[in-house]
């Protein structure tokens, strides 16, 4: 049986201007907005080599999430190559077959974090709803992310720093395109007389760490 639908996805599912994808997890993702004007399928990821059937990708995500189970165990910076071959299974050329680098696969491990955030963020922006419940369905749609992949988001938020130049660069601007919707809802919520006239910077930042904070304490198993 599946997940019982989430308060995201009944409004989304009512919306005929707005297109998604729910997974299990009940977190609601969406094509990109140039996909769906285009009608062009999502592009391959850095590093993701030409000319390979589903076999290399169905490969390429198993050392995805054993990477991710290694960093966030013992972090980005305590896992060496040598950790990864032998969880893996492959040698070392075998496994640069499939990775372009360590550093790529916390490149991949963070998108697949925030680009479904982020289209899911766009879609309920664009929800017909009040501010404040926008804002309690972002709330839902974190926390589903969390419970879904919880070992991905650990990695996202802890190991970025290790991210360097364009790498860097390009998170940084994806997380502050995130960061940038929730002041949006925010302020909207304090123009609606939701919410009384505060500090925004500091009430978006509280309910960020509110959620953060789920990833110390949360267990799969229900337990804490």
């Amino acid at each position: 049986m599946g997940e019982p639908p989430t308060m995201f996805s009944r409004i989304v599912r009512t919306r005929r201007d707005v297109r998604t994808r729910v997974p299990s997890g009940g977190v609601a993702m969406s094509t990109t907005e140039d996909q769906r004007e285009s009608g062009s399928s999502p592009k391959r990821g850095r590093g993701r080599p030409q000319g390979h059937g589903p076999g290399y990708e169905t490969k390429r995500q198993e050392i995805l999430d054993i990477a991710t189970r290694l960093f966030a165990a013992q972090g980005y910076s305590g896992t060496s190559v040598a950790s990864l071959t032998r969880a893996t299974g492959l040698g070392k050329g075998a496994l640069y077959h499939y990775i372009e680098s360590k550093e790529n696969l916390l490149v991949e491990i963070s998108a697949q974090v925030m680009g479904p955030l982020i289209d899911t963020m766009r879609d309920i922006v664009a929800l017909d709803e009040s501010a404040a419940v926008r804002i309690r369905i972002v709330s839902e749609a974190l926390l589903a992310g969390i419970a879904q992949r919880p070992d991905h988001v650990w990695v996202y938020e802890h190991d970025y720093r290790y991210l360097t130049g364009v790498n860097r660069t390009r998170f940084l601007q994806r997380r502050l395109e995130f960061e940038g919707l929730v002041f949006r809802l925010v302020d909207e919520a304090i123009e609606q007389g939701t919410f009384r006239k505060s500090d925004v910077r500091l009430l978006v930042f509280q309910f960020f760490n509110l959620h953060k904070g789920t990833i110390q304490w949360y267990q799969r198993d229900g337990g804490w």
